[in-house]
């Protein structure tokens, strides 16, 4: 998936910091947004393909949810390229 938030971390970096400040493992994380242990592995591990509703299954327990993040078009040109 490797979708940065605005403050340029990585969603897998997000997640896996909020589960470990609330004090949750993999497995309490995933009975509470009722999600498979499997995902919350792939979800921490940036797995490029997430179904975006396990995704914010897990983030309204945090509070947030998906949405669009603005990208440097520049960047984006130039890898490409």
């Amino acid at each position: 998936m490797n979708t940065v938030n605005k403050y340029g971390q990585p969603l897998s970096h997000f997640v896996k910091e909020k589960r470990k400040a609330l004090g949750l493992t993999q497995q309490e994380l995933a009975d509470k947004a009722g999600v498979g242990l499997r995902f919350v592995r792939e979800l921490e591990r940036d797995k490029p393909t997430l179904q975006k509703d396990k995704v914010n299954q897990v983030l309204v327990l945090f509070g947030y949810e998906l949405g669009p993040v603005p990208i440097n078009r520049n960047k984006l040109i130039h890898e490409k390229g």
